[in-house]
């Protein structure tokens, strides 16, 4: 029998370093440019690549089988994909779920998303790791014929994620309303009534089933804009008010999110952040962050309580996070990483905010965390009823 030859690659992958990585093209032709990261969940990659908060990333995944599930229109994090692009070591194969209803790859064509397989990802996931994160491109060649000259110069021209504001290009541009709770089997999105907790949630580039899990908590949702100011959002009279995930360097949105989050506070509102809406919390509380060498970003992260000593198994996506040596005398740390000790969940000593760096919606991930959502109603409860 005469030998078989794979084609020749027609994707390079190209660091910032110098490091060249040849593969194959997957979804759109082109070239895609943002800051490599690598995810080391083995589920949700639909859920991941929908994550505003991976605005300007191109994703590694380390899980070698992407897109074996194919994808629906249901496990989505926001209307549309956000990453810049993805990495991933094998090619993607067909679909095998019943609630697939588009292969992958498809997927990706259709949302103009670039990619490559055939990576070497635990050799580029340890690169990353020594070297830290740092900005890619990937180009995808029609022809077949790779222009590393053209993938440089995209490279060149990306820009650094320090100092990159990119809230206020994935917020929402106007209020609405939010009543659908938690995905079921067999019933899909199921809408409250009334609610019995008002929350306005602020939009920094907010994840869907953070909102789906506060509706299941019987909470009404008012999302606004990133920069709505707060007097508009004290004149909706919340009981509540929540800080959303999103993407960027939290220094250059507090510049704006900063005043609006400090009012609130001052107003002794319950306020529970999450990721993007943490890192906001502890800069107005007087904490700085800082950028991360690699980031965590996985659904198999143990972060410890550091009241009941517990430990949850975690979903995590950020490359900043609260500095351990500025957090002030009214804040207390409640939480830690096990990987390396950063700080995953802060709060007020008076109890009316808190907020974790990980994501307890679970999407992808465990569900360890789930109960945060509850805890923030009872927080609420407890409130409306020393008021009355």
């Amino acid at each position: 029998m005469a030998a078989t030859f794979a084609p020749a690659p027609n994707a390079a992958l190209v660091l910032a370093d110098g490091a060249v990585f040849s593969g194959y093209g997957i979804g759109a032709f082109g070239t895609a440019t943002g800051e490599v990261c690598f995810n080391t969940a083995m589920t949700g990659y639909q859920e991941i690549l929908t994550d505003p908060s991976y605005t300007g990333q191109i994703i590694t995944f380390t899980f070698p089988h992407i897109g074996n599930v194919g994808c629906n229109g249901e496990d989505v994090e926001a209307k549309q994909p956000y990453a810049a692009g993805l990495i991933v070591r094998e090619d993607i194969t067909a679909p095998s779920n019943f609630r697939a209803n588009v292969h992958f790859n498809g997927w990706l064509k259709l949302h103009k998303i670039t990619g490559i397989s055939g990576i070497d990802t635990r050799a580029l996931t340890a690169h990353i790791r020594k070297h830290g994160s740092q900005n890619v491109a990937i180009q995808f060649a029609e022809n077949g014929k790779i222009d590393l000259k053209k993938a440089k110069a995209a490279l060149e021209a990306a820009p650094d994620m320090n100092g990159l504001e990119l809230a206020a290009h994935v917020t929402t541009p106007a209020q609405y309303q939010w009543k659908a709770k938690r995905w079921e089997l067999g019933k899909g999105y199921i809408e409250i009534g009334a609610g019995s907790h008002h929350v306005v949630a602020i939009d920094y580039g907010e994840k869907l089933n953070i909102l789906r899990c506060l509706a299941s908590q019987d909470c009404h949702l008012t999302i606004v804009p990133g920069t709505t100011t707060a007097e508009e959002i004290l004149a909706l009279k919340p009981d509540g008010v929540f800080l959303s995930n999103g993407p960027g360097d939290p220094s250059a949105t507090a510049n704006y999110a900063l005043p609006v989050i400090q009012k609130i506070i001052a107003a002794k509102i319950p306020l529970f952040g999450i990721c993007l809406g943490h890192q906001l919390l502890g800069l107005a509380l007087g904490a700085k962050t800082e950028k991360m060498k690699q980031g965590h970003r996985g659904a198999n992260h143990p972060v410890k309580d550091l009241k009941t000593n517990r430990v949850a198994i975690t979903s995590q996506n950020h490359g900043f996070c609260v500095s351990d040596a500025s957090i002030p005398p009214n804040v207390e740390v409640t939480h830690r990483s096990l990987f390396d000790g950063t700080i995953q969940g802060i709060a007020t000593k008076d109890g009316m905010c808190f907020s974790v760096q990980g994501h307890p919606e679970a999407s992808p991930g465990p569900h360890d965390w789930m109960p945060l959502f509850a805890q923030f109603a009872a927080l609420m409860a407890s409130q409306k009823k020393r008021a009355a």
